[in-house]
């Protein structure tokens, strides 16, 4: 049970690989759409972009929230530039690692993780001091906790930082921002107002881990603009302006570092992952749990018992006690009460000799009905240990009286 809840948790957790994952444009459960339809209601301009470099010049200019939904995507080279913005802008996290955080120079670390998120009070584990997560209330904020300096609130699930540069707000759980989860609890309330501070938020819709920063294209191709169709942000390169070189940098040097290219290479997923939907790795996981559970169950019972060459001598009556027990234990009363009618047979026919005829030698011998003798020796399968211990009983007995009458 508790393997098959694991799997099913499994399937049900957003993967951040997938290009829905709190996008402002996807409607789908993992989606960000309704988060964004939202700060528009407010009056909030959201402004989505796809790379790191372009999120970078449409947040420089101040005034601006950035809010990266998938921080493990962001190409090392990238993180240590997502704090360097000026002091009015406020950088949001989605449950980063603690590699993000330490290549993005924050002062956290990772701590205890939930299995998942939980709806817990602001000031869970201590006071709340953000003046957003207080007007929000209960919310679905904690999941991952994390340690170090700051205004802490939902049991260190939400923690502020102010540095000379930008805020930072990192966020341990996705719940929040998600449409199937935003309409629970202040979950609403609580993304709209960590993301609704500033009159701008610049959304960075990144799944998949960014080339280097040598083999990037230039800034702007990747801009779109949220209510504005055909503009562009600050420093991207909008129509009639040059866009992108291939294998080339912003500034027109080609790129050849190699140390770039093995960092890509290290940071990049393995393809295999992403080839296959989540469904197909839990089944393939569930159909190799159920392989395994059949191996087991057939391990105890491969097959009737089979007679082998002992290795070694072992007294008559110590055999006879340990196959009786592999018989009884495998519920194999058919073999048994061959075995024994074999046996009967055998002692009889010393007594009457190899040709007589057994079943009419032994009814003329002892008296008996020829019927009842051809079932005691000839019949079915008795069904229970009971009938088991007759069939012996009476077998011995029969036995028994014909050598009485010899």
């Amino acid at each position: 049970m508790l393997v098959v809840t694991g799997v099913s948790y499994a399937v049900e957790e957003p993967d951040p690989g997938d290009p829905a994952f709190l996008s402002p444009t996807s409607d789908a459960d993992i989606g960000g759409q309704r988060l964004a339809e939202a700060l528009r209601a407010r009056g909030i301009e959201v402004q989505r972009v796809t790379r790191s470099i372009d999120a970078r010049i449409a947040a420089r200019a101040g005034d601006t929230t950035l809010f990266v939904p998938a921080p493990d995507a962001v190409h090392p080279a990238y993180r240590p530039f997502l704090r360097l913005m000026p002091q009015s802008t406020r950088l949001v996290l989605v449950d980063p690692s603690r590699r993000t955080l330490d290549d993005a120079g924050i002062e956290l670390t990772t701590g205890a993780r939930r299995w998942a998120a939980e709806a817990v009070p602001p000031d869970d584990g201590g006071p709340c001091t953000v003046d957003e997560a207080r007007a929000a209330g209960v919310a679905a904020a904690l999941r991952q906790r994390y340690i170090g300096d700051g205004d802490r609130c939902y049991g260190d699930g939400v923690v502020r930082q102010r540095t000379f540069f930008a805020e930072v707000v990192v966020v341990g759980a996705n719940d929040p921002f998600r449409n199937d989860r935003i309409g629970e609890h202040g979950n609403e309330a609580l993304a709209t107002a960590l993301l609704g501070t500033k009159s701008r938020v610049v959304w960075l819709d990144l799944h998949e881990v960014e080339p280097p920063p040598d083999t990037a294209d230039g800034p702007g191709s990747a801009t779109e603009g949220p209510s504005q169709a055909g503009q562009s942000p600050e420093g991207s390169s909008g129509p009639g302006r040059p866009g992108s070189g291939s294998g080339s940098s912003g500034d027109g040097q080609s790129g050849s570092g190699s140390s770039g290219e093995e960092n890509s290479t290290a940071d990049r997923p393995n393809p295999l992952w992403n080839a296959f939907p989540p469904s197909f790795w839990a089944l393939l996981v569930q159909l190799a749990l159920a392989a395994l559970v059949f191996a087991l169950w057939r391990a105890r019972r491969l097959g009737p018992p089979v007679s082998e060459p002992l290795p070694v001598t072992v007294r008559a009556a110590e055999t006879v006690l340990g196959r009786g027990r592999l018989y009884r234990r495998a519920k194999a009363r058919g073999p048994t009460a061959g075995i024994l009618r074999a046996a009967a047979r055998e002692r009889i026919a010393q007594s009457l000799g190899p040709d007589a005829d057994l079943v009419d030698a032994v009814a003329a011998r002892t008296g008996r009905d020829r019927d009842e003798i051809d079932a005691l020796l000839y019949g079915a399968s008795p069904e229970t240990d009971d009938e088991l211990r007759r069939l012996h009983a009476d077998l011995d007995a029969l036995v028994d009286s014909l050598r009485s009458a010899w």
